[in-house]
C-alpha cells in the first residue's frame, strides 16, 4: 500500500479525495490496520493455544485476502478505507501467536531456531515479492492491480493450506512413523500430555514481572519499528530523498528484503548449530544474534541517514537489513525457550507491542517529515537507529534462554506424566508409553509396523 501512495500522490495531487486529506487523516488510514492488529494479539494466542493453531492462522489469512478486495473501491472514502484496514489487522493480529502455538507441536528444542526462522522468513520474502510485482502491475495495468491480484493468489494459497497442514504430527496422513516418534519424544511431555491454558490458568502476572519477557517486548517493540518504517515508507524516503522512480523502487526497493530472506533462515541454522555443538548456549546464542543484528542495522541506517546518492543509500539499507535477519534468531524464536507452553500467548502479547510501534510510525513520520526533504528524513532514521540502540542494552542485559520456573510443569501434571514415564525402545529411538504403548498406538494409526 506504501507504494501505491506514493504514486499516487506523485502523479495526482487533485485527481482524488485521498490526496486533499488532511496529514492527521493520511496518519490515521496509515495507522488503523495495527489498532485492529492490536486487539487480537492476547485473544489471538489464547485460541491458538487452546484450539487448532494450523486451522486460525489459515482463516486469517484467507479472510485478510478477501477484504483486501474492498481496498480499491473505498480509497476514496476515508471512513470506509479506515473500516477495511481496522478489520484487515483484527484478523491478521492471530497470525504470529499462531505460528507460534504451529510450531508448539512441529518444531523439536533443537531445531526451534533453523524451522522458526525458515517459517518468519516468508514475512520478507512477501515485502521482496510485493514490490517487484507491484511496480510490474502499477505500471502495466493499474494503481490498483496489486490489491486484486494478492487477494486471488492469498484465496488459492488458503485452499491449498486447508488440504495441506496438519494441527501436529500424530494427525498427519503422511508422515513417517520414525520422524513422528522423533518430534514427539524431543518435545517431551510439556507439550504433548498437559492441559492446554486457558484465561484463567495463564501465569499473567509472572509474564508482567519477569525481566526475560520484558527483554522479549522490548526487542519486538523496536525490530517492529524499523521493520513497519520500512514496509511503509521505504519507496517515499527514496523518491523525495533521491527522486527515484516507481519502478526503480520496485527492484532496487526489493533487494534489502531478498538478502533478509536469505540471512533469516541462514541466521537459524548457524544458532541451532552453535547449540547442538555447545559451543554456546542456548542465551548467548539469543543474546548474539539478537543484539548483533540490532547493533549492525542501527549503525547502517545512521550511514544511510548521511548518504549523498541512490547507491549509498541503497547499499547502506540493504546492508543494515540483511543484518538484522540474525536478530530473529534472538527475540523472535525466544519464546519458546523461556515458556514453551505458553508460546502462543506471549507472542501475542509481544508482538501486540511490537504493533504499537506499527502504529505510531505513520504518526512520528508525518509529524518529523513535513515537507519531504532530505534533513528531516535523516532525522526520522536516526531516531530509529537510537531505538535499535536502546534495544540492545535492555536485551542484552535481561533476556534468557532458559525455562522460566513459573513455565514448568504443575505437580499434578508432572505426577500426570510420571505415570507415563514407562519407556518402549524402537529401533534407535525410544518411545515413551501409557497403559498403550506409543508404538501401538503408531500402528493402529499408520495400518502398519514400526521398523
Amino acid at each position: 500500500m506504501g507504494m501505491v501512495n506514493s504514486e499516487i500522490e506523485d502523479k495526482d495531487r487533485n485527481s482524488t479525495n485521498r490526496t486533499t486529506m488532511s496529514r492527521s487523516t493520511i496518519s490515521a488510514i496509515e495507522s488503523a490496520i495495527f489498532w485492529g492488529y492490536f486487539i487480537t494479539q492476547i485473544p489471538g494466542g489464547l485460541i491458538a493455544a487452546a484450539y487448532p493453531a494450523n486451522k486460525l492462522f489459515g482463516a486469517a489469512i484467507g479472510s485478510s485476502c478477501i477484504l483486501n478486495l474492498f481496498v480499491p473501491v473505498l480509497y476514496d472514502n476515508p471512513t470506509g478505507l479506515i473500516i477495511v484496514k481496522v478489520l484487515q489487522g483484527l484478523v491478521e493480529g492471530v497470525t504470529y501467536p499462531a505460528c507460534h502455538g504451529i510450531m508448539r507441536y512441529w518444531a523439536p528444542p533443537l531445531e526451534r531456531s533453523r524451522l522458526a526462522t525458515i517459517a518468519f522468513s516468508g514475512c520478507y520474502a512477501g515485502v521482496m515479492f510485493s514490490m517487484m510485482v507491484c511496480g510490474i502491475l502499477m505500471k502495466n495495468i493499474s494503481l490498483f492491480a496489486p490489491f486484486y491480484f494478492y487477494s486471488v493468489i492469498g484465496v488459492v494459497w488458503y485452499i491449498c493450506w486447508l488440504w495441506l497442514v496438519f494441527e501436529k504430527p500424530s494427525l498427519h496422513t503422511c508422515i513417517e512413523p520414525k520422524e513422528l516418534i522423533m518430534i514427539e519424544k524431543s518435545l517431551g511431555s510439556s507439550q504433548q500430555h498437559y492441559t492446554n491454558p486457558t484465561l484463567s490458568s495463564t501465569p499473567w502476572k509472572a509474564f508482567f514481572t519477569s525481566l526475560p519477557c520484558y527483554a522479549i517486548f522490548v526487542a519486538n517493540f523496536c525490530r517492529s519499528w524499523n521493520f513497519y518504517l520500512l514496509v511503509l515508507f521505504q519507496a517515499s524516503y527514496f523518491k523525495e530523498a533521491f527522486g527515484t522512480t516507481t519502478a526503480e523502487n520496485a527492484s532496487l526497493g526489493a533487494l534489502p528484503h531478498f538478502l533478509m530472506t536469505l540471512v533469516v533462515p541462514a541466521g537459524g541454522i548457524m544458532a541451532d548449530r552453535l547449540r547442538k555443538k555447545g559451543i554456546l548456549n542456548t542465551t548467548q546464542v539469543r543474546k548474539l544474534f539478537n543484539c548483533g543484528g540490532f547493533g549492525l542495522e542501527a549503525t547502517f541506517f545512521i550511514a544511510m541517514a548521511y548518504s549523498h546518492t541512490t547507491l549509498q543509500g541503497m547499499t547502506a539499507l540493504t546492508i543494515g537489513v540483511a543484518f538484522s535477519g540474525f536478530a530473529i534468531s534472538g527475540f523472535n524464536v525466544n519464546h519458546l525457550d523461556i515458556a514453551p507452553r505458553y508460546a502462543s500467548i506471549l507472542m501475542g502479547l509481544s508482538n501486540g507491542i511490537g504493533t504499537v510501534a506499527g502504529a505510531i510510525v505513520p504518526i512520528i513520520k508525518n509529524s518529523v517529515v513535513v515537507n519531504g526533504t532530505k534533513e528531516q528524513w535523516r532525522i526520522l532514521i536516526i531516531l530509529s537507529a537510537f531505538i535499535h540502540y536502546a534495544g540492545i542494552i535492555f536485551y542484552g542485559i535481561f533476556a534468557s534462554g532458559e525455562l522460566q520456573p513459573w513455565a514448568d510443569p504443575t505437580a499434578e501434571e508432572e505426577k500426570q506424566w510420571n505415570q507415563m514415564n514407562e519407556t518402549v525402545p524402537v529401533n534407535k529411538y525410544t518411545v515413551s508409553s501409557g497403559n498403550i504403548p506409543y508404538v501401538q498406538k503408531y500402528e493402529n494409526h499408520f495400518g502398519t509396523k514400526v521398523p
